[in-house]
Formats: C-alpha cells, structure tokens, sequence
C-alpha cells in the first residue's frame, strides 16, 4: 500500500496547494508515513524538493492520478479542477480518499474525507518551520503569490507607491518582468529566500491564503487582499487566524492598516503536525 498527494499547480495558478501538501507530507514522514507527491508541472517540482519533499511525480491533471495510484492505495486530492466523477471512482477504488475542499459545507458523498477550512480535519496545514519564529525586523513584505500571469502588480501599481513595502517574486513570474517590477519597488527578494523573509518580517501584505496562514504562524502582523471569489468558509478561517482583509487593491485601507498598532497577542497553534497526526490515526497507521 502506498500513499500519494495530488497538489494542484501552475504557472496560472501558483503553489499555495504544492506548499500545503509538502507541509503534510512532511509532518506526515515525521510521523514514520511517506507519501508520494504527485503535481502538474516540472517547476512545481523543483519548490518542492527546496522546501523539503523530494522525487515529486509530474502527471497531467486529476484524470491522471490512477496512472500513479493503485487499488488499495491511499490517494490525497487538492485542486480546483472539475473532477469529474473522480471522487467517486478513487473513493471506490482506492483504500482511503482524502478531499482538501474550501468549503466547510462540502459533505462526503462517497465516503471519503473531507478536509476543510474550519473542519475537524482542517486545510489550515502550515509547515512546521514557520513556528520556529526568528527575529522579527521592522518591514512590510508584499508576496502577491507564485504567479503573476496577468502582470496584478504592473496594473495596480498606484497601491504600492509610498508605501516603502518591499517585494517577494513569485517561482512563475516572467522572465525580465523583474525589470518592471524594480520601478515599483526598491527592494525586491528572489522566491528562494521566502521562507526565511516570512518568519523574519514584522508584517506582511499578501493575496495568497497559504502565506497568509504561514506568516500568522510566524507571529506577523497580516493583511490579505481579498479577490471576491473567496468561499466564506475561507473568510471565517481567515478571521479565526487574526488576518486582517481588504477588498481588493484598496489603497485607504492600505494606509490605515500600515498606520496601526494592533499588537496580535493570540498565537497559532494549529501546525501541520496536528493534521498528520490525526489522518494517522483515522488510518490506524
């Protein structure tokens, strides 16, 4: 019996599924269980193994996680792609079935597990590193996510000037678009140095819920720029995490935001751990 992880990519998309997936497979290893990541693309691939999740296999789309996982096997799915009837025919055909889903409301139909926003079993999975705090310095990151493919930044442009924020590039930005980027920013950080950036800045200005969360962990001050495509179930999970939202590009709110003093004095404890552990024992692994 082997064990296996769909993460759902791209260069239209990002990596926050590739980094929650690498962060339970991580803290499931921990937990003496290896899973096999499967993901879409070479470059989803490469982050994961520098975040700590080796021999990643690349397959298609979700259509294709039978050409990998056989009866008996137990099959873990996270993506948006319309799946179907997989849901289904992978509940019946493989040993267990784990569905990451944003919505709470979203209820087993065939058997298998739901993990989500607000559930028992929580898609709240943050690597474990990012509750190794390190010293906070006195900057605002801004980390849009690992793509750009419409150029967001470029056209909201007018949102980040005076602020002195400094950028994060994403894994899948364009080449040269860097040169663009430099005449909105004065600082700007190469995707390697991320994790370290995340735990080390004070606040942090994001469009990507998977760096929302971990930089919450990592005891920064938060403000996640909501798209209006949000499931609610996402927005309460948000909240319960003590991270501020705005609607959109919203320069005021922008400014009152960076202009406050809120102190966070409730930390996170829901780590990556806690969710292995608990899928280990529904397994009784």
């Amino acid at each position: 019996m082997k064990l296996y992880y769909y993460a759902f990519s791209g260069h239209k998309w990002g990596l926050d599924r590739v980094k929650r997936g690498v962060a339970l497979i991580k803290a499931l290893r921990d937990e003496d269980v290896e899973v096999q990541l499967l993901v879409n693309d070479f470059r989803a691939g490469l982050v994961a193994k520098e975040l700590g999740v080796n021999g990643s296999v690349t397959i298609e789309t979700i259509m294709d996680v039978d050409v990998m996982a056989e009866d008996g096997d137990i099959v873990f799915i996270d993506t948006p792609e319309e799946e179907r009837g997989r849901v289904e025919q992978y509940s019946n055909r493989y040993k267990e079935l784990f569905h990451i889903v944003d919505n709470d409301n979203m209820k087993s139909r065939f058997g298998e597990h739901i993990i989500s926003p607000n559930g028992d079993l929580t898609s709240a999975i943050i690597d474990n590193i990012y509750f190794d705090i390190l010293e906070k310095e006195d900057r605002v990151v801004f980390f849009l996510n690992d793509s750009d493919y419409e150029k967001t930044i470029i056209s909201k442009k007018d949102f980040f000037e005076d602020t002195d924020m400094e950028l994060i590039l994403g894994n899948y930005f364009f080449v040269k678009y860097e040169d663009d980027l430099a005449k909105i920013f004065k600082t700007l950080y190469e995707p390697e140095d991320y994790s370290d950036l995340i735990r080390s800045s004070k606040r942090v200005v994001t469009a990507s819920i998977q760096t929302a969360l971990e930089a919450r962990a990592s005891e920064a001050k938060v403000l996640y720029i909501l798209n209006g495509n949000e499931e609610n179930s996402i927005i309460k999970m948000l909240s319960r995490f003590n991270i501020d939202t705005i609607d959109g590009f919203d320069k005021n709110n922008l400014s009152l935001w960076l202009n406050s003093n809120v102190e966070l004095n409730e930390k996170v404890t829901v780590s990556a751990k806690e969710v292995a552990i608990k899928i280990k024992n529904k397994l009784n692994l």
